[in-house]
């Protein structure tokens, strides 16, 4: 059967994948945050699945405020890179794993939660900044992801967003729907987006580390108790795009201490204060056998 073997969460701030386009991953500002990452691009190499199970917000590009799915599973063959305002990422396209997603959509389904079934939607820097960073930059003579994707958008920008809870037994349903596929695949989960941040108003720039780092601890340690998070917890202290590490939990709730497994190993923890105006947090856990 197919395994999910390790969960992977990183920030998806747009100016990294700026930096990494424009060649100034080695400029002061930005060669802290890239070296926080450079264990992971071996690790990845080290590791490498047969399908990222990516979890994300979309930011208006493929959905819009005439159409806001809660929870969109991404079906389709490929995925094109978004063209956010400024033409699209020069990165491979997405490729996508249409058997597994629609085994995952019908399990999950058959689970009690509602998806959306996506057959067609570019996807923006909130999928495409995590693989640059955990992959690197393919070469041009092999231009291509390392491996298929499956995209899972969750909605974080337009409330009522998903609560924690809800988001933890989504992993879960997962893990399961994962689990019941008959092939044998090397799967791995991954929830984006994050850490503290606010883009406006009078709280804009917010950056609270304290927090940040407790959230961390508590997402290895104690993921059930940090599920039960009211959403006004999120946006009190993280700020208003905090709320985006809901997404994480999805990736957590499906590692499997949470059905009776062995704690996860943690692998890599980074974080780092300032990129553009958030806090980076980055953490690779692996499940033990």
């Amino acid at each position: 059967m197919a395994k999910i073997t390790a969960s992977v969460y990183t920030s998806h701030v747009p100016a990294i994948g700026a930096a990494i386009d424009l060649g100034k991953t080695t400029e002061p500002y930005w060669q802290p945050l890239f070296k926080g990452y450079d264990f992971s691009k071996q690790w990845f190499k080290d590791n490498k699945p047969d399908v990222i199970f990516l979890v994300y917000n979309d930011h208006a590009t493929a959905f819009s405020l005439e159409m806001i799915p809660t929870f969109a599973i991404g079906t389709a063959a490929e995925y094109q890179p978004a063209d956010e305002g400024w033409g699209h990422r020069p990165v491979p396209v997405v490729k996508g794993h249409p058997e597994l997603a629609s085994h995952i959509a019908q399990s999950v389904i058959q689970q009690d939660f509602d998806l959306t079934i996506v057959n067609k939607m570019d996807v923006d820097h909130g999928l495409t900044v995590p693989m640059s960073l955990v992959c690197g930059t393919p070469p041009q003579e092999h231009f291509e992801w390392p491996c298929p994707v499956i995209p899972f958008a969750v909605n974080v920008v337009q409330y009522p967003v998903p609560s924690g809870r809800r988001c933890f037994e989504l992993g879960k349903a997962i893990r399961k729907a994962v689990e019941s596929f008959d092939k044998d695949l090397n799967v791995q989960i991954w929830g984006t987006g994050g850490m503290s941040h606010q883009l406006q108003g009078p709280r804009a720039g917010l950056i609270n580390k304290e927090w940040d780092n407790a959230f961390l601890d508590k997402l290895i340690a104690d993921p059930v108790g940090l599920s039960e998070m009211p959403h006004i917890d999120y946006v009190r202290e993280a700020g208003s795009e905090g709320i985006e590490l809901v997404m994480w939990l999805i990736a957590r709730g499906a590692m499997a201490d949470i059905d009776g497994g062995k704690p996860p190993k943690v692998a890599h923890r980074f974080y780092h204060v300032p990129a553009s105006n958030t806090a980076v947090g980055h953490l690779i856990l692996e499940n033990q056998r």
